[in-house]
Protein backbone atom coordinates (compact mmCIF):
# COMPACT_ATOMS: atom_id res chain seq x y z
CA UNK A 1 0.00 0.00 0.00
CA UNK A 2 1.48 2.99 -1.19
CA UNK A 3 1.37 6.20 0.93
CA UNK A 4 0.31 9.14 -0.92
CA UNK A 5 0.37 12.81 0.26
CA UNK A 6 -3.01 14.79 -1.06
CA UNK A 7 -2.33 18.20 -2.60
CA UNK A 8 -5.72 20.66 -2.91
CA UNK A 9 -6.03 24.05 -3.31
CA UNK A 10 -7.59 26.63 -1.56
CA UNK A 11 -8.15 28.97 -4.32
CA UNK A 12 -9.00 28.44 -8.31
CA UNK A 13 -7.11 26.77 -10.99
CA UNK A 14 -7.14 26.83 -14.54
CA UNK A 15 -11.19 28.57 -14.33
CA UNK A 16 -12.03 26.13 -11.97
CA UNK A 17 -12.48 26.10 -8.05
CA UNK A 18 -13.82 23.31 -5.79
CA UNK A 19 -14.28 23.74 -1.92
CA UNK A 20 -11.12 21.55 -0.16
CA UNK A 21 -13.82 19.27 1.30
CA UNK A 22 -15.25 18.18 -2.22
CA UNK A 23 -11.40 17.80 -2.97
CA UNK A 24 -10.50 15.76 -0.27
CA UNK A 25 -13.83 13.39 -1.11
CA UNK A 26 -12.65 13.00 -4.39
CA UNK A 27 -8.96 12.27 -3.07
CA UNK A 28 -10.19 9.87 -0.65
CA UNK A 29 -12.11 7.82 -2.97
CA UNK A 30 -9.10 7.64 -5.83
CA UNK A 31 -6.68 6.11 -3.24
CA UNK A 32 -9.03 3.61 -1.84
CA UNK A 33 -9.87 2.36 -5.30
CA UNK A 34 -6.03 1.80 -6.12
CA UNK A 35 -5.38 0.00 -2.54
CA UNK A 36 -2.98 3.16 -1.76
CA UNK A 37 -3.18 4.99 1.60
CA UNK A 38 -4.32 8.98 1.73
CA UNK A 39 -2.25 11.12 4.03
CA UNK A 40 -3.62 14.29 5.48
CA UNK A 41 -4.08 16.87 2.51
CA UNK A 42 -1.82 19.84 1.87
CA UNK A 43 -3.68 22.83 0.77
CA UNK A 44 -1.77 25.81 -1.15
CA UNK A 45 -1.99 29.33 -0.06
CA UNK A 46 -4.59 31.15 -1.86
CA UNK A 47 -2.49 33.84 -3.29
CA UNK A 48 -1.85 33.21 -6.94
CA UNK A 49 0.94 31.74 -8.34
CA UNK A 50 2.08 30.65 -5.31
CA UNK A 51 3.53 26.70 -4.72
CA UNK A 52 5.38 26.90 -1.27
CA UNK A 53 3.08 24.36 0.07
CA UNK A 54 3.97 22.17 -3.03
CA UNK A 55 7.85 22.74 -2.21
CA UNK A 56 7.29 21.70 1.24
CA UNK A 57 5.82 18.56 -0.05
CA UNK A 58 8.47 17.64 -2.39
CA UNK A 59 10.49 18.38 0.16
CA UNK A 60 9.23 15.41 2.57
CA UNK A 61 9.36 13.30 -0.60
CA UNK A 62 11.84 10.52 1.53
CA UNK A 63 8.69 10.32 3.99
CA UNK A 64 5.96 9.34 1.28
CA UNK A 65 5.39 7.65 -1.80
CA UNK A 66 3.75 9.89 -4.13
CA UNK A 67 1.50 13.10 -4.24
CA UNK A 68 -2.03 12.83 -5.25
CA UNK A 69 -3.33 16.15 -6.93
CA UNK A 70 -6.62 16.70 -7.01
CA UNK A 71 -6.45 17.72 -10.68
CA UNK A 72 -3.80 18.13 -13.38
CA UNK A 73 -4.76 21.72 -13.69
CA UNK A 74 -2.61 22.06 -10.17
CA UNK A 75 0.52 21.85 -11.26
CA UNK A 76 2.26 25.04 -11.80
CA UNK A 77 1.91 26.71 -15.21
CA UNK A 78 5.03 27.77 -16.09
CA UNK A 79 6.70 24.87 -17.78
CA UNK A 80 9.69 24.82 -16.38
CA UNK A 81 8.70 24.58 -12.81
CA UNK A 82 6.17 21.77 -13.83
CA UNK A 83 9.91 19.77 -15.30
CA UNK A 84 11.34 20.73 -12.12
CA UNK A 85 8.48 18.72 -10.14
CA UNK A 86 8.50 16.01 -12.65
CA UNK A 87 12.53 15.27 -12.21
CA UNK A 88 11.97 15.97 -8.57
CA UNK A 89 9.73 12.98 -8.21
CA UNK A 90 10.89 10.76 -10.81
CA UNK A 91 14.70 11.29 -9.39
CA UNK A 92 13.55 10.25 -5.75
CA UNK A 93 11.74 7.17 -7.61
CA UNK A 94 8.08 8.24 -6.38
CA UNK A 95 4.92 8.95 -8.15
CA UNK A 96 2.30 11.73 -8.56
CA UNK A 97 -1.52 11.14 -9.05
CA UNK A 98 -4.56 12.79 -10.18
CA UNK A 99 -7.51 12.19 -9.28
CA UNK A 100 -10.12 13.93 -11.27
CA UNK A 101 -7.96 12.44 -14.44
CA UNK A 102 -7.39 9.57 -13.54
CA UNK A 103 -4.02 9.65 -14.58
CA UNK A 104 -0.12 9.44 -12.76
CA UNK A 105 2.78 9.70 -13.11
CA UNK A 106 5.34 6.87 -12.52
CA UNK A 107 7.99 7.01 -15.70
CA UNK A 108 9.32 9.77 -17.74
CA UNK A 109 6.99 8.39 -20.62
CA UNK A 110 3.74 9.18 -18.27
CA UNK A 111 4.91 13.09 -18.71
CA UNK A 112 3.64 13.53 -22.16
CA UNK A 113 -0.08 12.46 -21.31
CA UNK A 114 -0.05 15.05 -18.71
CA UNK A 115 1.45 17.78 -20.71
CA UNK A 116 -1.01 17.10 -23.90
CA UNK A 117 -3.97 18.28 -20.96
CA UNK A 118 -1.95 20.74 -20.31
CA UNK A 119 -1.66 22.17 -23.84
CA UNK A 120 -5.05 21.47 -24.73
CA UNK A 121 -6.70 23.21 -22.15
CA UNK A 122 -4.37 26.07 -22.57
CA UNK A 123 -5.90 26.08 -26.44
CA UNK A 124 -9.15 26.31 -25.66
CA UNK A 125 -9.11 29.30 -23.23
CA UNK A 126 -7.01 31.04 -26.17
CA UNK A 127 -10.52 29.79 -28.54
CA UNK A 128 -13.19 32.84 -29.13
CA UNK A 129 -15.86 32.38 -26.94
CA UNK A 130 -19.08 30.50 -27.98
CA UNK A 131 -21.38 32.93 -29.69
CA UNK A 132 -25.18 32.90 -28.34
CA UNK A 133 -27.64 32.44 -30.84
Amino acid sequence: MKKLRGYIFARPFMGERAPQHVQNIILRDYCTKRGNELLLSAAEYVMPDSYMILESVLDDLANIDGIVFYSLYQLPMQAEKRRSVYSRVLEADKSLHFAVEGMSISKTEDIDSVEQCLLVKAILDQCAPEVEI
